[in-house]
């Protein structure tokens, strides 16, 4: 007869389960159970066909937006969590705070075309165990979801330099001029181009290639995104 012997952690990232048949010793590998989260079923389908090239990974579950995601989560309870950051409704960093708030203990892994520091931060700070690029090569990307299952916290290339430059704890407005720094206070102010245009005594088209160029040095995408560093780094 056989005889079952359970893991020592049935959530580890080596789990087998052990059966003695005969007095021989075998080993089967459970996969690793996946959910993807996002809201272009285009997308989800080739991220699906790229797991299944892997025999120890299962996508046991999809959504196509956070409030399904949440669902999801807490009945399928994955190991590992696949997540957009910018989709319709309820976006990926929300998604993610709510999934922590849940009590889901999945690794949850930031799978997006968004490079920007500010998503990177936002998305780490609230709990991501990992954050990919949807351009990378597919081998390097199912490579990366490998070790995210094992435990590791994985970073495409660009991210880590943001990481490692984030540690050294430089001053993010370093690069931006006086008269730029000026418009981005104003803006974090809630002002208006208008507004901001007034009370700088320029006109509102110099104010909007200040908030262009400073956007660019800052490498953020939005004035809230912008408004979102100036706040945090209001010291420098």
């Amino acid at each position: 007869m056989a005889k079952l012997m359970p893991p020592n952690n049935p959530r580890s990232t080596a789990r087998h389960l052990m059966l003695s048949v005969t007095g021989t010793l075998l080993i089967m590998t459970k996969s690793h159970t996946i959910m993807i989260v996002d809201d272009h079923p285009l997308m989800r389908r080739g991220i699906k066909q790229l797991l299944e090239l892997d025999s120890n990974f299962d996508v046991v579950a999809e959504a196509n937006c956070g409030s399904d995601a949440i669902i999801e989560a807490a009945k399928c309870q994955p190991d590992v969590i696949l997540l957009d950051l910018n989709m319709k409704g309820m976006s990926g960093l929300d998604t993610l705070k709510a999934l922590r708030n849940e009590g889901i203990d999945a690794r949850i892994i930031v799978l997006t075309v968004s490079d920007a520091r500010s998503d990177v931060y936002a998305m780490i700070d609230a709990g991501a165990d990992g954050y990919l690029l949807k351009d990378s090569e597919p081998e390097i990307l199912l490579e990366n979801i490998r070790l995210a299952s094992k435990g590791e916290n994985v970073f495409s290339d660009a991210v880590t330099q943001y990481l490692s430059s984030r540690d050294e704890q430089v001053n993010p407005f370093s690069e931006l001029t006086e008269r730029e720094l000026d418009v981005l206070q104003e803006v974090a102010r809630g002002m208006s181009n208008k507004q901001v245009a007034f009370e700088l005594h320029i006109s509102e088209e110099t104010v909007k290639v200040h908030i262009r160029n400073l956007l660019r040095k800052l490498n953020v995408r939005s004035r809230v995104a912008a408004t979102i560093m100036y706040l945090e780094n209001k010291q420098y």
